[in-house]
């Protein structure tokens, strides 16, 4: 099978075309012939020797990616049959290996993919929807008529963030830059803040919750806005003391969390994207062949939604 292996941590030249075997599944296990494969900022960082690199470090071949969607070839779990088109995220923080032709999965890290949506919608769909899921409903329980901000609201968790808590009947607050502001409003937030337009309290406060994909300055920036009680949850890593200790102070809940692989949550936005309560932007598609250029594309930060690479013919 076609594989995109690390030959060791750095730039994108380390990300190599290679020929490998079809990986062998085990009990409670699926093998995939993967359509479509979603990357995420965790994909850049692991690349560099951060983010999950201490998980894969010491595999071998190092295969970055966990975000899929495509059709079971072989099944060894009474959950899928051959044949079954499915999305989700692998073996998150571990070692996914999704940048292959063939990925061997969890079961119940999966789910059905709904008919009407796409494998590239499906993939998109799996890590940054997650983030955005288990962080509103798991974590912060979101309830009708809480004030939320969410910052870079245009971007891959955020996005899926802003149309998840207005499901949840919030009232949502979305930050971004101006050129994307229309994008925001379109997927259903309340109210849009340029970030560049002054300080955040100036725009807004008696906020509830605030969801935090940018880190530093930005959890100084949102504490003020924050009302007591209230909490933000940051998602960047290497956050954890500096949020509790920053929101302690103030009066306000304050934590790092991670998102974790699980079916059950897929089951959750596969039923979303099935009656149209959540939709898949994808900005920017690749072929498998352009790995390398699609972390360039990401690394800008200036992605707009989610970046998919299609891998077999859709």
């Amino acid at each position: 099978m076609k594989a995109i292996i690390l030959k060791e941590f750095g730039s994108t030249d380390q990300l190599q075309r290679q020929e490998l075997q079809i990986p062998e599944i085990k009990d409670q296990e699926v093998l995939i012939k993967v359509k479509a494969i979603s990357i995420n900022p965790v994909d850049i960082k692991t690349r560099e020797g951060k983010g999950a690199a201490g998980k894969i470090k010491d595999e071998n071949p190092m295969i970055l990616g966990w975000d899929i969607s495509g059709i079971v070839e072989v099944s060894r779990s009474e959950e899928f049959k051959a044949g079954d088109e499915v999305f989700g995220m692998v073996n998150f923080p571990g070692h996914g290996k999704a940048y292959a032709e063939y990925v061997a999965a969890p079961a119940n890290q999966l789910a059905l993919k709904p008919k009407q949506t796409s494998h590239t919608d499906a993939a998109a769909a799996t890590l940054a929807a997650l983030t955005a899921w288990q962080v509103l409903v798991d974590h912060a329980k979101i309830k009708a008529g809480d004030r939320v901000l969410i910052h870079a609201a245009a971007g891959g968790v955020g996005h899926y963030a802003v149309q998840i808590a207005k499901h949840l009947g919030a009232y949502v607050i979305g930050t971004s830059s101006a050129a994307k502001k229309q994008f925001v409003l379109s997927l259903g937030a309340d109210e849009y803040i340029d970030y560049t337009a002054g300080p955040l309290e100036q725009f807004t406060g008696n906020i509830d919750f605030v969801l935090d994909t940018i880190g530093g300055e930005n959890i100084d920036k949102s504490l003020k806005v924050i009302k007591k009680g209230g909490t933000i949850i940051s998602i960047p890593s290497g956050l954890r003391e500096a949020v509790a200790e920053k929101a302690k102070a103030m009066g306000i809940n304050g934590y790092f969390t991670m998102v974790e692989s699980s079916g059950h949550n897929m089951q959750q936005i596969a039923r979303l994207l099935e009656n149209g309560a959540l939709k898949s932007h994808v900005s920017q598609l690749f072929d498998f062949e352009q790995m390398a250029d699609a972390h360039l594309a990401l690394e800008t930060g200036r992605t707009q939604g989610k970046i998919v690479i299609t891998v077999n013919a859709i």
